[in-house]
């Protein structure tokens, strides 16, 4: 709160010393326009203004009383001068002249006499002593220069009031903000140390309990080697669109037996295909055996050639051929698309001979690629038995 009426003091201050030497400025210009004035009275008129300013220019810096018992005393000096230096016919001339460093030069320091009485009182008694001037100028109490000094003042002192009232009122809403946010992030803090350190009871209950399920010695290389097997195998089921059926609470298993029927995972991959825009077309056996690690590569390699027809042939069907004999599985995967030439494809956007051939001979498979521009492609893969 103290640091805000600081900083309202210092903007007050300064909207007084703008205020005060633009006004202070008009009137002179107006003075010297009018050709009113002799010389003498109006370089002593022209002085006693240039103190004003400068008074109210030091006033802006400290807010002192003295400088605005002397912006007052300069300032009605100068009305006084100036408006006494002509005859009566031109006293009106001069009073509208003054009317801006009368209703606007004097009445600014208003805004900036928060808590200073004495500096309150000089100006108040500043208004009075330039009403009366002005009265006494223009000849007449409800005249045009008497009005514009009062309407002058009324603003002032009505924004004076206005901005008094306000700004402890919004440095109150700010500090209630500011107390709110600081109950929200106090309340954030203790949430997050409740959740750590219930996260930490929580491992070190579930270590203490691992510990004791195995004696102390916890889980084996061998067992978590198998698990991580497993895992992974029922990852690459899940990719080539398979669905667990479970057997039994915590047991899940893809496939019902050592060897897998190639011909339901083929119907997989061409239903995961077709979602995804591609149509299949099967030909050739229907059902073959194949054991697990062979089943696996095979349909890896067999899913990355319909991958890369989808992707890059152009078209939205591609034939899929399946034969086998006593020793060997072949899969051709074939397709209209735009087919390209083999010798002008670099090996690194060849994706085929990483994807499919290594799988495949990790198995002891293979696969060969054949394709021309405007004429398709042809994949074969091979797999043993």
């Amino acid at each position: 709160m103290e640091l805000l009426a600081q900083e309202r003091d210092r903007l007050l201050r300064s909207t007084t010393r703008v205020v005060g030497v633009v006004c202070a400025l008009v009137s002179v210009v107006g003075v010297a326009t009018s050709l009113a004035v002799p010389v003498a009275q109006l370089v002593l008129g022209l002085g006693c203004i240039a103190v004003m300013v400068g008074a109210l220019l030091a006033f802006g810096a400290n807010g002192s009383t003295w400088w605005t018992a002397t912006t007052v005393v300069a300032g009605l000096g100068a009305v006084t001068i100036l408006t006494t230096a002509v005859a009566a016919d031109d006293r009106g001339v001069i009073a509208s002249a003054l009317v801006p460093l009368a209703g606007g030069g004097l009445a600014s320091l208003l805004m900036a006499q928060r808590g200073h009485r004495v500096g309150l009182g000089l100006a108040a008694g500043a208004g009075v002593v330039s009403l009366g001037l002005m009265s006494w100028a223009s000849g007449a109490v409800l005249s045009a220069p008497v009005s514009g000094v009062l309407l002058g003042w009324v603003l002032v002192a009505v924004v004076a009031v206005w901005i008094s009232r306000s700004i402890p009122r919004v440095a109150r809403r700010i500090y209630s903000i500011g107390t709110a946010h600081r109950a929200e992030r106090q309340a954030s803090e203790t949430e997050a140390q409740r959740r750590q350190g219930a996260r930490l009871l929580h491992d070190t209950v579930l270590a203490t309990l691992t510990l004791l399920a195995h004696s102390g010695v916890g889980v084996s290389e061998h067992a978590m080697r198998e698990q991580a097997a497993e895992d992974a195998r029922l990852l690459r089921h899940l990719r080539l669109g398979a669905t667990p059926q479970p057997q039994q609470s915590g047991d899940y298993s893809l496939t019902r037996t050592e060897e897998s029927p190639l011909g339901q995972t083929l119907e997989s991959v061409k239903q995961r295909f077709g979602r995804m825009g591609l149509e299949v077309a099967w030909h050739g056996t229907g059902q073959v055996l194949l054991p697990k690690h062979v089943l696996d590569a095979f349909l890896l390699a067999l899913g990355e050639c319909l991958e890369n027809v989808r992707r890059h042939a152009g078209v939205p069907e591609a034939h899929v051929t399946i034969v086998h004999d006593e020793a060997t599985v072949r899969a051709m995967v074939t397709d209209s698309g735009v087919g390209f030439e083999l010798d002008t494809v670099s090996a690194e956007r060849l994706g085929f001979k990483e994807s499919v051939v290594n799988r495949l001979r990790e198995v002891g498979g293979d696969a060969r690629l054949f394709s021309a521009p405007g004429a398709g492609t042809t994949v074969v893969l091979e797999a043993p038995r």
